[in-house]
């Protein structure tokens, strides 16, 4: 059973929060044990006033230790404005030991505010994104529903939760399980990552089988802990035999080699909209080596990683 904690700040919004936490309780509901445990904190403890009528009990940072899977911050109204000092140590000692952190609506601002978003990808409300901005010119913010880069687990808020904890499901327990969640809470279309600013996979891919879309939507939201062929297809609910064949079917492709064409796209825009290190970037397209990044990354640019920064430096 996974431990996810929820740091709610003062003022957080109610509609972030339940559309996070309500797809945890229904995987325990629909699973033969319980599958999340859900904690709820703050500074000191207490009632945290919330955006709308009711109030949430949580437990203090001196009552809560650093035994959990994930903890997310969520923060509405002017996440800038924290000044938490205790919380900020808190969040650190967490990166400290290994805990994966998450930021939803304005919560992605605490934990780059603590120092934690260095060379991640992360989102946050459109609202707080030029703010953000402002702070630093070095974070790489991205205009998305939700961002999983390695440890770090963000989503815009409102409504996005929802799709961020199907990813999360989907990769953990299987897209039918996750599915059947979907289902419960009437979300009849699951929206990918970065559905704000692009198509869907099926607008952008046309007609293709519902295994290959949602093997596509899996290798999207992981693209610096690369799934294997086996999990992808686990996760598809079909053999890696047949999902290779419905992949070269619809899309001329092999299975990986579609997905490391995602992971090298991502990687080229890295390198010509951010001054993020070649081995930073190695890392967070899910490459094990820099020189096995070069190599993949020539064979489908026809230039070197290096030329590709050299060129938007000149510029």
């Amino acid at each position: 059973m996974q431990r996810i904690g929820f740091f709610l700040i003062e003022g957080y919004a109610m509609m972030s929060t339940a559309a996070a936490m309500e797809p945890l309780r229904a995987a325990n509901l629909f699973s033969p044990e319980p599958l999340y445990e859900i904690t709820l904190i703050s500074t000191k403890g207490g009632t945290v006033t919330s955006t709308l009528p009711g109030l949430m009990t949580t437990q203090s940072l001196a009552q809560t230790g650093l035994e959990f899977d994930i903890v997310f911050v969520v923060a509405g109204g002017d996440p800038m404005q924290v000044r938490d000092a205790a919380l900020l140590t808190w969040l650190r000692r967490l990166d400290h030991a290994g805990v994966a952190l998450g930021g939803i609506s304005g919560g992605s601002a605490i934990l780059a505010k603590a120092g934690l978003m260095e060379n991640r990808r992360f989102t946050i409300h459109w609202h707080h994104l030029e703010a953000l901005k402002a702070l630093s010119d070095h974070y790489r913010l991205e205009r998305r529903l939700y961002v999983i880069d390695r440890d770090r687990y963000t989503c815009a808020g409102g409504a996005a939760p929802l799709d961020m904890m199907h990813a999360m499901i989907s990769a953990a327990h299987g897209v039918k399980f996750a599915r059947r969640i979907s289902d419960w809470f009437i979300q009849t279309e699951i929206r990918v990552a970065d559905a704000p600013q692009q198509a869907s996979i099926a607008a952008r891919y046309g007609p293709i089988p519902r295994a290959v879309a949602e093997a596509l939507d899996l290798m999207e939201s992981h693209i610096a802990d690369p799934l294997n062929l086996a999990q992808l297809a686990d996760l598809s609910e079909l053999s890696p035999r047949q999902l290779q064949r419905q992949f070269t079917e619809a899309l001329g492709l092999s299975v990986m080699h579609a997905y490391r064409n995602i992971r090298l796209d991502m990687a080229h825009d890295l390198l010509k909209t951010t001054r993020i290190p070649i081995s930073d970037i190695t890392e967070m397209t899910g490459f094990s080596t820099q020189s096995t990044f070069s190599v993949a990354y020539k064979m489908r640019f026809q230039t070197p990683p290096g030329s590709t920064r050299s060129e938007v430096t000149l510029q």
